[in-house]
């Protein structure tokens, strides 16, 4: 029994490290503008599910001893690391003074054409590239709003005096060219990192972007991380706590394996 256990144990040590890499990868994204902090999801996986129905006895008879399994030292929970999720919380407006650099406050992501294909990102740094283009600091073509082949929506400048209202109307140097590209998504956990601060859908999403007004555009702001340095630090420490208590439980379901075999079994 003491080697069923062990498995428990083990599992829960793995959940812990996944933590402490998520936690790790949080805190090197401390300074990276519009970063969003993740957060590691565990569930229990009982093995009884593995059993078919006729071998599991079902109580009937709630708060006695009819009301357990007749597990016969067979049934075991581990832990299951089910992945991590994005915690899009709003974080902090620095001012920079550029007018290339652009915050969201609120709702909604920049839309942006990549060579594959639509991304999203609340990264407001651009710049303007040899075609007079506007684009992100990786070259990729911020969008604005409209319909049809998204090349077709690319933001053409003619000067440098580029101004943003908070809506997202774009003028150069006065002139009106559009706006903005600003969506969002009915179920935030559809999208994924992609690197560079884009997301795209994943592969199993149900939503689709959907324009908004909710977000305000700020022009010479942008949005920091918005992870917390201390509640990450308590969460790692937390998290190497428990990973240590594991480790002990490990060792001790070790050592009652080594006295069933070196005592027990010599009786």
């Amino acid at each position: 029994m003491s080697s069923k256990g062990i498995y428990s144990a083990v599992s829960g040590a793995m959940a812990q490290n996944s933590r402490l890499d998520t936690i790790a990868n949080n805190l090197a994204n401390v300074n990276t503008s519009s970063f969003k902090k993740d957060r590691q999801v565990f569930s229990e996986y009982l093995s009884t599910y593995e059993k078919p129905a006729d071998v599991i006895q079902v109580p009937r008879v709630p708060a006695s001893i009819e009301s357990f399994y007749d597990m016969q030292g067979g049934d075991n929970a581990y832990v299951n690391p089910a992945g991590t999720y994005t915690n899009f919380e709003q974080g902090g407006l620095r001012p920079t003074g550029s007018p290339l650099d652009l915050a969201l406050e609120g709702k909604g992501f920049f839309e942006v054409l990549t060579p594959q294909g639509l991304r999203w990102t609340r990264n407001g740094g651009l710049q303007v590239d040899s075609a007079g283009r506007l684009v992100t600091k990786d070259g990729y073509p911020i969008l604005k709003d409209g319909q049809g082949d998204p090349a077709q929506r690319t933001i053409q400048l003619t000067s440098r005096n580029l101004t943003v209202s908070e809506k997202g109307e774009i003028f150069d140097g006065g002139n009106p060219v559009g706006k903005l590209a600003i969506v969002d998504f009915a179920v935030p956990d559809d999208l994924q990192k992609v690197g560079n601060s884009n997301y795209t859908l994943k592969a199993t999403a149900g939503s689709a972007p959907i324009h908004t007004e909710e977000g305000r555009v700020h022009q010479g702001f942008m949005e920091a991380s918005n992870v917390n340095v201390v509640e990450e630090m308590t969460d790692m420490i937390s998290a190497n706590r428990v990973f240590e208590a594991t480790q002990k439980a490990i060792k001790g379901h070790d050592q009652m394996d080594e006295k069933l075999i070196n005592v027990v079994g010599k009786v």
